[in-house]
């Protein structure tokens, strides 16, 4: 233990409790945890796809960078912030976990608002570092591929909508068996989600982006002022989250498994 005069930081004196009520502080902290995950997702998964076209990296290890990126991005926020906010991080995951019942209309409209909010500033940070580069924002809005690039893959808006969809599937399904369903493995939630984030953009990346994240792709488009096919990234992640919550919370959650968190 610190001698009393190691000149140490009063830590304890200028805590937030000493200065808002509690009931201000319950709704403050989960709101900063929820913008700093989707400013994290943003920041460094669209950074690392931006970083890649400075590079000129174009084949499979820019692919297995862009989804180490994004999948350890959202992980580690998880397993710093998830016990404060429960980790959602992204619009769609909030409202899987509205239909699930595991969180109140008036606290999902708040996460969603931050949650688009923290991808924005790190859109607009990344605008300002890689304004002198080769690099621009539009390199990194999810986008569906329509001409395959000269690697024969042609995706159109249906498949896209139900690539989003079926990832973000997985994604919830996934959230739902290690950190809300009490019985599953909770220790391992953070490296679980994080995984499945990289797995999706493993296959979904080079067809729509892989967004999964209605706020991933908001962030980016808003600064970029590019808005084509922005429907298809947020209608397809909420529909396979919902569709995930409804299967976990109504068909695999016992009743006396299924509680809501707050």
């Amino acid at each position: 233990m610190a001698a009393d005069n190691d000149m140490m930081v009063p830590a304890a004196d200028l805590n937030a409790e000493n200065f808002l009520p509690a009931e201000l502080l319950a709704w403050i902290r989960p709101l900063i945890a929820e913008f700093i995950g989707p400013f994290a997702l943003t920041f460094l998964g669209a950074g690392s796809i931006m970083l890649a076209v400075t590079q000129g990296y174009n084949n499979g290890g820019t692919l297995v960078m862009v989804a180490l990126a994004h999948g350890l991005a959202i992980g580690l926020m998880v397993a710093a912030a998830g016990h404060i906010s429960g980790g959602h991080y992204n619009p769609a995951v909030t409202i899987g976990l509205w239909v699930g019942g595991k969180i109140g209309a008036m606290k999902a409209v708040a996460y969603v608002v931050v949650q688009l909010a923290g991808a924005v500033v790190a859109a607009l940070i990344l605008k300002k570092l890689f304004d002198q580069s080769s690099a621009t924002l539009a390199n990194a809005i999810p986008s569906v591929n329509y001409g395959g690039d000269g690697d024969g893959i042609i995706v159109g808006r249906a498949n896209a909508l139900i690539i989003e969809a079926i990832l973000t599937f997985f994604l919830m399904y996934v959230i739902y068996g290690v950190a809300v369903d009490k019985r599953g493995p909770g220790a391992i939630a953070p490296l679980a989600i994080g995984l499945t984030i990289t797995l999706d953009i493993l296959m979904g990346g080079p067809l729509t982006g892989a967004a999964m994240n209605p706020s991933r792709h908001f962030g980016v488009a808003l600064v970029d002022g590019t808005w084509k096919d922005a429907w298809i990234y947020w209608l397809g992640p909420i529909a396979g989250a919902s569709v995930a919550a409804i299967v976990q919370s109504y068909v695999f959650m016992p009743r006396s498994a299924a509680e809501p968190h707050d």
